[in-house]
């Protein structure tokens, strides 16, 4: 936890982003009759009756220091589907960087191992050098500031039946190119000082 709080504290360093990564998965559900439209003093309504139609997987991307964040559209949250992310993050939105400093919690697939898994060892190894990891603890992922986007985006954008993955995708473009444009970030006030007072109950007592 205090490894995490220490790396918040850091200065921006457009040489080394600090990007916190997350994940969510999104039940697809289409219409089985058509909606209702909505009329003034009347909101939209929609038929109880629905049609599962799979589940698709978001990576949430969150630079919090430079109020940027990106949200990659899967079908499935596999090793390859994160090792295929994080070449994304170091080659396209961050090449540039000596290192990425990569705060996510402990999934099972967020490992260097899945860099293995997917790609080559010369191409593991090179996107495994340019991060230097910080894990959450476990129960911890509250710390994870790439969660806190991902529940805006949730509350903003996916509330309503999304039938596909496409529409998931579009959706979820707009929301993200507008939510950059507006500069939007996070006011974290959780710091190392604080989670010793407050979680006291987690630090061990010595006797002196």
């Amino acid at each position: 936890m205090e490894d995490v709080l220490e790396v918040y504290k850091r200065r921006l360093n457009p040489r080394c982003p600090l990007v916190t990564f997350d994940e969510t998965s999104k039940q697809l559900i289409a219409e089985t009759r058509q909606p209702i439209a909505a009329a003034p003093g009347r909101a939209r309504r929609y038929d109880y009756e629905y049609e599962r139609a799979g589940v698709a997987n978001l990576f949430m991307m969150y630079a919090p220091l430079l109020s940027w964040r990106h949200v990659a559209v899967t079908e499935h949250r596999t090793r390859v589907d994160f090792a295929q992310c994080i070449r994304e993050l170091v080659d396209v939105w961050f090449p540039h960087a000596k290192k990425i400093v990569l705060v996510m919690d402990n999934l099972n697939t967020h490992s260097i191992g899945s860099l293995y898994h997917a790609f080559s060892p010369d191409e593991a190894r090179r996107l495994a050098k340019a991060l230097e990891i910080h894990f959450t603890p476990k129960h911890g992922s509250w710390l994870n500031m790439a969660e806190i986007e991902l529940s805006v985006l949730s509350r903003q954008a996916l509330r309503a039946r999304i039938p596909d993955i496409e529409t998931l995708t579009k959706r979820v473009a707009v929301w993200e190119s507008q939510r950059n444009s507006a500069d939007k970030g996070i006011n974290w006030r959780f710091t190392t000082s604080k989670a010793r007072i407050k979680l006291k109950r987690l630090y061990p007592e010595i006797q002196t």
